[in-house]
């Protein structure tokens, strides 16, 4: 028997493709028409154009096509309508394209995990391969877009619109992506949901300039690595960014604005990069108020190993709470502003934060720069021995201003050897550092202070 040469099996299978490309249809549908028979029977390769109008029904995708939308707003669009139960669509194949559709009214059972576009299925005991997900509008109660053991998966320019209606915990994620390899997920807008994005058992994944707002956790990460958060913004969140249980994580030049408990919460987070990220306003509402619940712009639990570098961190109650054996980490570069408590440090162990002579910004450093070389010239220690005795007995607060306060705090600046250990920054910086998020946040609010000025002109 003689061997297939190896170019001779080349255009073998590249004859075959083209074939396969050669007969694919094109088809177009309207609400008239049975979409999932339509479904059942095309081929690879086909792609399947919906006129505008309501498609009712729980459609299973089985072929690698196209399934595009008229998504031109209101009337005009192409809607998926699951009536209330299980799936908007079904996916159980590789390279399938769901495209400009609005996809509406899919079940709210989190335990089946009704989502509006939902592949978990393996394809041949493998991973899908190369879903596309693009310029999608969904909303529903339970979970938008859910993604489990696919790869090279693209998830982009979609909306999903959650029901605030629901407790937090009732309603699906907005994206989720679990056991999901080298794929990207970016210019998504979700809102409403219980987390925006939500990552689970995923590596080499790229998240980025996507937008959360008005819901628990902007994006949340679990038992993940090699994974790069970049360019995205949350807003109106419980946190803006849930990071737990993962390594080598690189997480670059994001935003939070507005959350109530953490900016960033960090949990059991080792060998990542936080690099010129921008914090502001992380501050518990007065009705949720209780003792120990209070806004923090950083909160490093239990992490070790990483570098946070660049960060701003402006106007939360605490800029910076390290805690529960958080050690070897890196922090150099920083600006802390307006934080009425800069660092919650609570350990035995002396931290330097600082690195080959630079260390980090703090608004309420009142050292001085005799050699204006821009570093301070007395070292900074946002905390002492009554800041730890207030964290062990908060009832202590009532008094921090008495004479016995202020005479012990004396003491211990005259009595270094009295200080218990803590943080110091030997090279504090004199002038902030603006990371890119700040400088563009800065020069809208000037576009706008413009054109409020120049609309008073025109009045007058």
């Amino acid at each position: 028997m003689k061997k297939i040469q190896p170019l001779c099996l080349f255009l073998f299978v590249f004859i075959v493709n083209c074939s396969q490309l050669a007969f694919a249809q094109e088809y177009q549908l309207t609400t008239a028409d049975n979409l999932q028979q339509i479904l059942d029977s095309s081929q690879d390769g086909d792609v399947i154009l919906l006129e505008p109008g309501r498609y009712a029904g729980n459609f299973v995708v089985n072929k690698q096509i196209t399934l595009r939308g008229s998504n031109e707003g209101g009337k005009q669009a192409s809607f998926i309508d699951s009536q209330g139960y299980g799936h908007g669509l079904t996916l159980k194949n590789s390279h399938i394209t769901i495209d400009n559709l609005v996809i509406v009214n899919w079940g709210k059972d989190l335990t089946d995990q009704n989502a509006g576009i939902y592949s978990n299925d393996k394809v041949k005991n493998e991973r899908a391969v190369g879903l596309v997900i693009k310029n999608n509008t969904l909303t529903g109660d339970g979970f938008g877009i859910w993604l489990n053991h696919v790869t090279e998966a693209k998830i982009f320019n979609n909306t999903v619109e959650g029901n605030l209606a629901l407790r937090s915990a009732d309603r699906g994620n907005g994206i989720q992506v679990a056991n999901v390899t080298h794929s990207h997920v970016y210019n998504n807008e979700t809102y409403k949901v219980r987390d925006g994005i939500y990552v689970i058992s995923s590596q080499n994944n790229l998240i980025e300039n996507n937008t959360m707002h008005d819901l628990r956790y902007g994006i949340h990460y679990m038992y993940s690595y090699d994974n790069t958060v970049k360019g995205n913004t949350a807003y109106s969140t419980r946190a803006g960014y849930a990071l737990m249980s993962s390594r080598r994580l690189n997480i670059i030049g994001n935003k939070t604005t507005d959350s109530e408990d953490y900016g960033f919460l960090m949990n059991f987070i080792t060998q990542s990069n936080f690099i010129n990220n921008h914090i502001k306003n992380v501050w518990t509402k007065p009705e949720n108020k209780v003792l120990g619940r209070d806004g923090k712009g950083l909160f490093v639990y239990n992490s070790g190993f990483n570098t946070l570098e660049g960060n701003v961190v402006d106007t939360a109650e605490i800029g910076i709470h390290l805690t529960a054996g958080s050690k070897n980490i890196k922090i150099y570069g920083n600006s802390f502003i307006n934080n009425p408590t800069q660092v919650k440090y609570v350990s035995n162990t002396k931290q330097e934060w600082s690195k080959d002579g630079r260390g980090n910004y703090w608004s309420n450093y009142l050292g001085w720069d005799m050699d204006n070389d821009g570093i301070g010239d007395a070292v900074f220690e946002p905390n002492d021995g009554i800041d730890k005795l207030v964290w062990q007995y908060p009832e202590m607060k009532m008094i921090m201003d008495s004479p016995a306060i202020l005479i012990l705090r004396w003491v211990q600046k005259q009595f270094p050897v009295l200080k218990p250990p803590g943080v110091k920054d030997s090279h504090p910086l004199m002038t902030p550092h603006l990371s890119q998020a700040y400088l563009q946040e800065k020069q809208q609010t000037n576009v706008k202070q413009v054109s409020l000025t120049r609309l008073q002109e025109e009045k007058l």
